[in-house]
């Protein structure tokens, strides 16, 4: 059972959704505006959040945005605009997911669980840290990940991560000098066949080398796919 932020100002639309979670066993808390939902998430963070992108008093994208500066919670965004642009701006601002309107509750649901399975956490018992390094311009950066823990720092640095760019680092670092395809990681990272969804790979590749400052650990081969150019760390 998870605990599930729905933000939708169409109320049959936000009811129905409600119900079909509550029917999963989520416990569901609903708001018809931005207002007050960022302090609610500051409250009693939630572990995971629809969030309609058109609302009466602002744009579920900049709340995603800003959430996304102190909060790793998961968001599933909700929205009729269809433009591969609007897709990629999702993706972009931090969202795990989105899922264009009208759409079948059925559906929806499939996408939540997909979210959420790759968000699950074992904190139960310390897991074995992979550490890589990686040698650019003559100086050597460090990469540790804790898979369990699903824990990341980079030079000694703290990193965050959404689900969907953490489970694609971990799946490039595992295959580490192997070139992975977007279709192999679409399906092994994401769960599903997305619309867009090569754009959707490269989007959270973008974002990932951002939160890695821009060094090239993951390298694009043209034509095939990326590959994970760290090397392992000798262990003693």
């Amino acid at each position: 059972m998870a605990r599930i932020f729905v933000v939708e100002d169409n109320e049959g639309l936000r009811e129905t959704i409600a119900s079909y979670l509550r029917l999963e066993d989520h416990e569901v808390v609903a708001f018809s505006c931005l207002a007050g939902v960022e302090d609610a998430v500051r409250m009693q963070q939630p572990d995971l959040m629809i969030l309609d992108v058109m609302l009466p008093d602002g744009d579920g994208f900049l709340l995603g945005r800003k959430l996304r500066t102190w909060s790793q919670m998961p968001i599933v965004f909700l929205s009729a605009r269809t433009a591969e642009s609007d897709r990629i701006t999702g993706f972009e601002v931090g969202g795990d997911d989105y899922v264009v309107k009208p759409f079948s509750n059925k559906e929806l649901m499939l996408r939540v669980g997909a979210v959420l399975r790759r968000t699950q956490k074992s904190f139960s018992a310390p897991d074995a840290v992979m550490r890589w390094i990686l040698n650019h311009d003559g100086q050597d950066h460090a990469l540790e990940l804790q898979v369990a823990g699903h824990r990341c720092r980079h030079d000694d640095r703290a990193v965050n991560f959404t689900a969907a760019e953490w489970k694609i680092l971990n799946h490039l670092a595992e295959n580490a000098g192997i070139v992975v395809s977007r279709d192999r990681l679409l399906g092994a990272c994401l769960d599903y066949l997305a619309e867009g969804s090569e754009r959707t790979i490269d989007t959270h590749i973008k974002n990932i080398r951002l939160k890695l400052d821009k060094l090239p650990w993951i390298e694009t081969v043209r034509g095939f796919g990326y590959r994970f150019a760290g090397a392992e760390e000798p262990r003693e």
